[in-house]
């Protein structure tokens, strides 16, 4: 299982359009938080071994109507 994070900018009046949107339509989707700075949305996201990261993002996330750009970041190492 890999974990990423992907930081969202929404178009204006939409950040919540597109949380609501990426909880309920994409499976992989764990989390979504509103943020501030520079991001809208913080999208935690499972994806299983194997699976193509840029796919994934260019085709479940960037796709979803209200999404100007996205940052992904992969994680590592989970530490509690």
């Amino acid at each position: 299982m890999q974990t990423i994070f992907i930081m969202v900018k929404c178009e204006l009046g939409k950040a919540y359009a597109v949380a609501d949107e990426a909880v309920l339509s994409v499976a992989q989707v764990s989390e979504v938080h509103s943020i501030s700075g520079q991001h809208d949305l913080l999208l935690k996201c499972y994806l299983p071994d194997g699976m193509d990261i840029g796919h994934f993002v260019t085709e479940k996330i960037q796709t979803i109507p209200g999404i100007k750009d996205t940052f992904t970041l992969i994680a590592f190492k989970a530490f509690s």
